[in-house]
């Protein structure tokens, strides 16, 4: 039997329907479901947060966005207070990341965290690190803008929908 170039591409995307692997090449471009929010009062901002609180929320969080905003960002929630370690794959906006202890109360700041070139390997990608059970990510220059310093208590009283 002989198939023409019209014939063998009709019969690869039956395999891929019939696979299901066509449905799962389209869902990975699907961006995934929207965050909760939080709001947290800082000295002189009201912070409007998305909230990253399971380890898939976690390890995606700020990847691939090109802007973030004034008094946004995200919050990541870990279960226990301790070493956290953070890498910047993928993360096109520079940062203030804010170690936060169980307490509410800041305890360091990494500010203005660079991007890094998307040709760099991932062993070679940046960390940062440090003590804590929450960790605020905000657009570089946001935390001092916004009276974040060491020892200040955060109030988030509560979550709201995306």
């Amino acid at each position: 039997m002989t198939f023409n170039h019209t014939t063998v591409k009709v019969l690869a995307l039956a395999v891929l329907l019939a696979s299901g692997a066509w449905a799962q090449a389209d869902s990975a471009a699907t961006p995934p479901p929207p965050l909760q929010r939080m709001v947290v009062w800082a000295p002189r901002a009201v912070l409007s947060l998305e909230v990253a609180d399971t380890y898939a929320e976690r390890e995606r969080g700020l990847m691939d966005r090109r802007t973030l905003p004034p008094d946004t960002g995200m919050l990541f929630v870990f279960a226990h207070d301790g070493l956290v370690k953070f890498w910047m794959k993928d993360t096109l906006v520079p940062l203030d990341m804010v170690f936060i202890g169980a307490d509410g109360r800041v305890r360091s700041i990494a500010a203005d965290v660079p991007t890094v070139s998307p040709t760099l390997t991932d062993v070679c990608i940046p960390r940062e690190r440090g003590r804590a059970q929450y960790v605020i990510e905000l657009a570089a220059g946001e935390a001092a803008k916004a009276g974040i310093v060491p020892g200040v208590r955060l109030l988030a009283p509560r979550r709201s929908s995306p």
